[in-house]
């Protein structure tokens, strides 16, 4: 099965399904004698781990530890495969078995059985949002190669099932349960989830992602522009549908004289280009945006087939969230962390001179 792989010289593969006793991810191309420990991976899996225990989260129960197995000696890098593990520990796949021969709509379910000619009807095998923890591992040791650089990749909510956020207060990130800028808005988002789970129904919504620190100079055109890796590095995960960068699709609708950033002697002046031209970094911010599709897993009746090309109806239940936000917050940093990681490596094995 290709395809589980990203970068060039920082390069991530991901392995692992949603019921299988564990996924994790293997990290070549990290420098040596950089400092890493299991800590330093923890705090993003435990944002995006199921269980918060609030009522439109997920009630599967997992730790999401992870385990390093490889490429770490006494608290730093050896510059040889990083090895990370994270344990299923309350995958119920008896919950499931009711799927075995059923096709659920907005799922993987029907393309994998296509592609492959059989498929893990266990919470969609390897198609499953659990497949997103290993992502998260690996980008938190891309982080840390960034954070060397002094680069930040940092993201929050800007809108949940209609409501967007009004204002932005960079504290309420940390300080709301969806990681929303504006607390008003946060509270009004609370809301629109709950009434979605009273109708067994499920919302999407929005992320922005900010990278601060990025040096000019860093993409490779013409295939691999920064901007190209960064959308698709984000439409790789399973809920993302849509990705902006800058002014996105209001581009669409502006002259050049008000899309062009003037540059003036200590800079630009504006950041239409969300930190991106002809596919190199331009060292403004780089501004992201990505549109995150409802969970399809619903409980309300919906028509479908069987393997056998049957109609049938169905109802989902199992244990699922009632939007991907917040929880794939910290998957989205993880994506855009290991795209800006490789490229900076890639800048580095180019030009010598990146960093010492």
């Amino acid at each position: 099965m290709p395809g589980n792989s990203i970068g060039k010289i920082f390069t991530v593969t991901t392995w692992g399904e949603s019921h299988g006793e564990s996924s994790g991810a293997v990290i070549d191309g990290c420098p040596p004698g950089m400092k890493l420990s299991a800590g330093d991976i923890q705090k993003g899996l435990d944002l995006r781990k199921p269980g918060s225990g609030d009522s439109f989260s997920s009630s599967r129960k997992e730790s999401d530890t992870v385990v390093i197995l490889s490429g770490v000696f006494e608290g730093r890098t050896t510059g040889t495969p990083i090895s990370l593990i994270i344990g299923n520990t309350d995958a119920k796949s008896g919950d499931y078995e009711y799927l075995r021969d059923v096709y659920r709509p907005g799922h993987g379910d029907y393309t994998y059985h296509k592609k492959y000619g059989i498929r893990d009807h266990r919470g969609g095998g390897r198609a499953s949002g659990r497949e997103t923890a290993a992502r998260v591992a690996a980008g938190a040791v891309a982080k840390k190669i960034l954070e060397s650089l002094g680069i930040k990749v940092f993201a929050y909510t800007i809108e949940i099932g209609g409501v967007a956020a009004a204002g932005f207060d960079e504290n309420a990130i940390e300080e709301t349960r969806l990681r929303c800028p504006d607390r008003i808005s946060a509270a009004r988002m609370e809301e629109a989830l709950e009434e979605a789970r009273i109708r067994s129904d499920t919302v999407g919504g929005i992320v922005e992602i900010v990278v601060k620190g990025c040096p000019a100079g860093l993409g490779e055109p013409v295939f691999d522009k920064m901007d190209a890796d960064l959308a698709k590095a984000l439409m790789s995960i399973g809920t993302v549908k849509g990705v902006e960068i800058g002014a996105g699709f209001r581009a669409a609708r502006m002259n050049g004289s008000s899309m062009n950033d003037p540059l003036g002697p200590g800079g630009f002046m504006t950041n239409n280009a969300g930190g991106i031209l002809a596919g190199i970094t331009t060292g403004e911010s780089i501004e992201i945006r990505v549109a995150c599709k409802a969970i399809p897993s619903i409980g309300i009746e919906q028509h479908t087939t069987n393997t056998a090309g049957q109609e049938t109806v169905i109802r989902v239940g199992g244990r699922h969230d009632v939007s991907v936000i917040p929880r794939i917050i910290p998957v989205c940093e993880a994506m855009v962390a290991i795209v800006i990681a490789d490229h900076a490596l890639r800048q580095r094995a180019c030009a010598g001179c990146f960093y010492a």
